[in-house]
Order: structure tokens, then C-alpha cells, then sequence
């Protein structure tokens, strides 16, 4: 069993999120926006009975809304801060879901898509009219696309059942078991796991727990390798607070930011109510997932540093000391 003591942290203080992605939207997010606001004044101009039929089935209320708001599509990037919502049922794009990719990932794949394609097309034409060497380069350019379209994979997971069942918040390797000291926990300490996640693992986050959120905070930071001793006390993160509502327990979940990409998304807020295995965020790119609870909690461990593990369907431990 391994210990990572925590040091001195770096960190900047605790901000609300703003959107999903608070560390920044990142040029394809601003894409997607802009393309965003075209849509919407389009479908005002040409599409006036869809604007009003989704307005009849839009949920929920939003005093001095700064989000335009016609569909569940402009909810992507402003769930966790408006209080506008649809109805499964009532979100004529749900299918999206079926490509079995991660929604707050389509933007990416399609702008580096449409950027390989283009590269792709230049070097076929100049392989057909300067030289067929033109055409090397495609077989390296080929498997970085694949590559990253399936880092964006969503796959389904089968949900252990068992009520006291702490599952993997994450896909990836085992780092750290042990305590560490963490602000928030009686006496500051805590009994953390640490998951590290390499750019071919899936990077959709799931709940470890079923429980209440009490708590987001997102705190900016350094950019170290993921693989860094001191990463998960001097990179860019996000703390999420769940509340078990049988036990009272507090489960915490940081989601650390890696040196490749540092976009972190998160689209949970204060007062929803998630699941054991649910969806509620991912990373993008390389980067660590840290699970925390109390100390002095007993429990059956099922995992040792160099496991590896899968999101959702896991079982890092079963606790013994109280009902759930």
C-alpha cells in the first residue's frame, strides 16, 4: 500500500464554475458556440413554430437568464449554471448519445476531422500530380485521427449492484492507496485512491457513489505531467462533493488536469442528486482521477497500486461499518 503525502498547495483559490469546462473553452468550444449563435439565429428566422414548441417543453426557471436557450443542444456548455432543462424525451438529439462518444467531445472530433481531411486531400492531389511519395504521410496521419476519435469513446458499463460498493470514478492504473491529509475531512485527513489515466484510456468520469452534491469547486493550478508525484497538489483540478443521504458520508472526487490538454468538464452542480456508476464529467487527455472518504471508515480493499481499472464497474472497496 502506498502513501502520497500532500504538500504545501500552490493552488489558486476556489471558484464556482462557470460552464462545464471552466478551465477554458478552447477554440473548438468557441466554434461550437459561434456556430451556436448562427444556429439559433437561423432557426428564429426560418423554424419560428420549433423556437416556439421548445419553449413550451422547456423545464425549470432561470431569473435574468444570460444563456440564449432554444433547445437541450444550448444547455451543453451552461447545465450546471442555468436553471433551464428539457426532458430526455423532449431532446429531439438525444440519438447523439447512441454513437457511444462522449457528447462534450463532438466538437473536437469534428474540427480536427475536417483538419485531417483537408491535409489528406492536399497530399493525395499532390501524390497524383508532383509524386506518389506524397502519399507516406497518410499512414501516420490515418492512426492519429483513429486515435482520436477514440479517446472521445463512451462505452455502456455493467453497474455492480452491491450497496456498499465504492466503484472506480474512472478507467485507468492504480498510483496512490493510502491517507493523505485533505481539508474538509474530520482531523483534515483522508483514505484516497489515485487513478491515473494515459491518453488511451476512457477519460468519461462516473460517480463513485450514490448521493446528494453539496459542493463544486474548481481550483486553477500548475500543468505537470499526470504522472508527477506532486500533481494532485499543484495542478489544475476540480473538486466535487457528494453527500450519501442514508450514511452521511462524505465521498470526494478530484478531477486533475495533465500536461497534454487541460480541459477538464464537469456538468454537476450543487443539489443535484447522481447515482453510483452515472456519468457526470470527463478529462481531456492525459490526466488523474483521486476518489477520497473519511478515515476510520472500515472497509474490504479490492485494488493495490498497478491494478487496472475500469470507470463504473470496478469495485475499489466495499465498506463494512454502515448500512447504506
Amino acid at each position: 500500500m502506498a502513501t502520497l503525502e500532500s504538500q504545501t498547495s500552490p493552488l489558486s483559490s476556489p471558484e464556482q464554475p462557470q460552464s462545464i469546462q471552466p478551465g477554458g473553452a478552447g477554440w473548438c468550444v468557441h466554434m461550437e458556440l459561434t456556430w451556436g449563435r448562427w444556429r439559433r439565429a437561423w432557426l428564429r428566422r426560418i423554424r419560428p413554430g420549433y423556437v416556439r414548441r421548445m419553449a413550451e417543453k422547456r423545464q425549470g426557471q432561470c431569473d435574468n437568464c444570460t444563456h440564449d436557450i432554444i433547445d437541450a443542444r444550448d444547455l451543453k456548455y451552461y447545465r450546471n449554471v442555468c436553471g433551464y432543462s428539457f426532458r430526455p424525451e423532449d431532446d429531439p438529439f438525444r440519438w447523439r448519445d447512441r454513437l457511444r462518444l462522449a457528447r462534450v467531445g463532438l466538437a473536437e472530433i469534428v474540427a480536427v476531422s475536417m483538419f485531417f481531411a483537408l491535409i489528406c486531400l492536399a497530399l493525395v492531389l499532390a501524390g497524383v500530380f508532383v509524386h506518389w511519395a506524397f502519399w507516406l504521410p497518410l499512414v501516420l496521419l490515418l492512426p492519429l485521427w483513429f486515435q482520436l476519435v477514440y479517446f472521445f469513446r463512451d462505452p455502456e458499463r455493467i453497474l455492480p449492484t452491491d450497496t456498499q460498493a465504492l466503484l472506480s470514478p474512472a478507467d485507468g492504473t492504480i498510483t496512490h492507496v493510502g491517507e493523505v491529509d485533505e481539508p474538509g475531512f474530520p482531523g483534515g485527513r483522508a483514505f484516497h485512491i489515485s487513478i491515473f489515466l494515459s491518453v488511451f484510456n476512457v477519460h468519461v468520469n462516473r460517480a463513485p457513489r450514490s448521493g446528494r452534491v453539496i459542493d463544486v469547486r474548481y481550483y486553477r493550478g500548475c500543468f505537470l505531467d499526470a504522472r508527477h508525484a506532486e500533481c494532485a497538489v499543484r495542478n489544475e483540478q476540480l473538486a466535487l462533493d457528494l453527500e450519501e443521504e442514508n450514511t452521511g458520508r462524505l465521498i470526494r472526487v478530484k478531477q486533475i488536469s495533465g500536461a497534454i490538454a487541460r480541459r477538464i468538464v464537469c456538468w454537476l452542480k450543487p443539489g443535484d442528486r447522481v447515482q453510483a456508476g452515472e456519468r457526470f464529467g470527463m478529462i481531456k487527455f492525459g490526466s488523474r482521477t483521486n476518489v477520497y472518504f473519511p478515515i476510520g471508515e472500515e472497509f474490504e480493499l479490492n485494488v493495490y497500486v498497478g491494478d487496472k481499472v475500469k470507470g463504473g464497474s470496478t469495485v475499489l472497496l466495499r465498506f463494512k461499518n454502515r448500512s447504506s
